[in-house]
């Protein structure tokens, strides 16, 4: 059985974890916003608890942009500043990934993408299965048998692993590599990369299944018609240069080993330090509680706490048979298990004039224990859990 290396895009998980609390942004009792730190910490935990990786690497992209800006001055120019909070996540987020002996990769002059491009295509073997931790789409372009994309779910959602298969599938190619061809014609808006004016995401992927390559494509653009005759041969020169930005590169000078990324033992004193300070006692106690277990063998709930195991109690069979048990048929209990269901039980509530609720908790105090269901009623005798 193949080890999993997981290489996760730094930044762009830590965006993502920032703006899912823009409108409820977790502020501890110092005034400091602890989203971005809380998201990404969250998720990693989540993984080493899941996915169980054999090996762990987190790439960063370096202060002062990268060879990209340098070919090309406009290159990211349309993106605002970074916000403020996040520029003070990441030393705290760097501190936590030393305390759990993550290794923290960061090259100077190379975005995490071309790191990881390179970790990846290096690494990747019989061996090792490699996921790339990222919603990027460029990375598609590195998808192989032994390499792809772990895309994390939105809102709490499953996360999607990309395959060959789905890649193919996506873009219309006939291998990942073809991605970079199809990116080049289409542009990319969000890292202002300029492709073929008037040459969208569909009509890109048909001319890159069709002809293979943009080279191909210029040499047989007489065969096209119209604007699309006219946008790839005015363009020329626009098109090689969006090929060129959107290439991942595979030669960034990392020195790295299998022996640096496995998972070791993390540095238990100092993490707890850092999550006291930051007041994540809930995930603090869910880690320590997870990491205790997975030594014992004790059963974790859906929270990561330990199941407590009762005493098996003898059961008097006759005193069973004589017992009578009050069914009352006439009760409704449902499972609000799937998103249709939870707006169905959103939309009782909401045209209700009242409503009771009550919520499980794995104990009795309130000021510790985690929240793991919540139940609904609007009448008597119904419920949603």
């Amino acid at each position: 059985m193949k080890e999993k290396l997981f290489l996760l895009d730094a930044y762009a998980l830590i965006f993502r974890s920032y703006y899912a609390f823009i409108k409820n942004p977790r502020i501890n009792t110092k005034g400091f916003n602890t989203s971005a730190i809380f998201g990404f910490t969250n998720t990693l935990i989540e993984i080493l608890n899941k996915e169980n990786p054999s090996h762990i690497a987190v790439v960063f992209d370096p202060p002062g942009g990268s060879f990209r800006n340098e070919i090309y001055t406009e290159y990211k120019a349309n993106r605002d500043e970074t916000p403020e909070a996040i520029k003070q996540s990441v030393p705290f987020i760097k501190d936590i990934l030393r305390a759990l002996n993550i290794k923290i990769v960061e090259i100077t002059g190379f975005e995490a993408d071309d790191t990881i491009g390179t970790i990846a295509k290096k690494l990747a073997s019989e061996k090792f299965e490699v996921f790339m931790m990222t919603p990027d789409k460029d990375f598609t372009q590195l998808v192989d048998e032994n390499i792809k994309i772990y895309k994390p779910g939105r809102r709490g959602g499953e996360a999607e692993v990309i395959d060959v298969v789905k890649v193919k599938e996506t873009f219309g190619v006939q291998d990942p590599d073809q991605v970079r061809d199809v990116l080049a014609l289409w542009g990319d808006s969000s890292d202002n990369v300029p492709g073929a004016p008037g040459i969208g995401e569909k009509t890109s992927k048909k001319l890159i299944g069709e002809y293979g390559t943009v080279e191909n494509l210029f040499e047989n653009a007489d065969k096209l018609t119209g604007r699309q005759k006219e946008s790839i041969k005015n363009n020329v020169e626009q098109i090689k240069l969006a090929k060129l930005l959107v290439t991942i590169r595979q030669d960034v000078p990392v020195d790295v080993t299998c022996d640096d990324l496995k998972i070791v033992e993390p540095q238990h004193d100092e993490l707890k330090k850092i999550f006291a300070d930051l007041e994540f006692r809930t995930l603090a106690d869910r880690f320590f509680s997870n990491t205790s277990n997975q030594i014992s063998g004790t059963q974790l709930d859906l929270f990561g706490n330990p199941i407590q195991s009762q005493p098996e109690k003898k059961t008097d069979t006759k005193q069973l048979e004589n017992q009578e048990v009050e069914i009352k048929i006439n009760e409704k209990y449902r499972l609000a298990d799937t998103l249709f269901l939870r707006k169905q039980v959103l939309a009782e509530l909401l045209n209700s004039k009242e409503a009771s609720f009550d919520c499980e908790t794995t104990g009795l105090s309130p000021q510790e224990d985690s929240i793991i269901g919540v139940s609904f009623s609007t009448k008597s005798g119904e419920a949603w859990y």
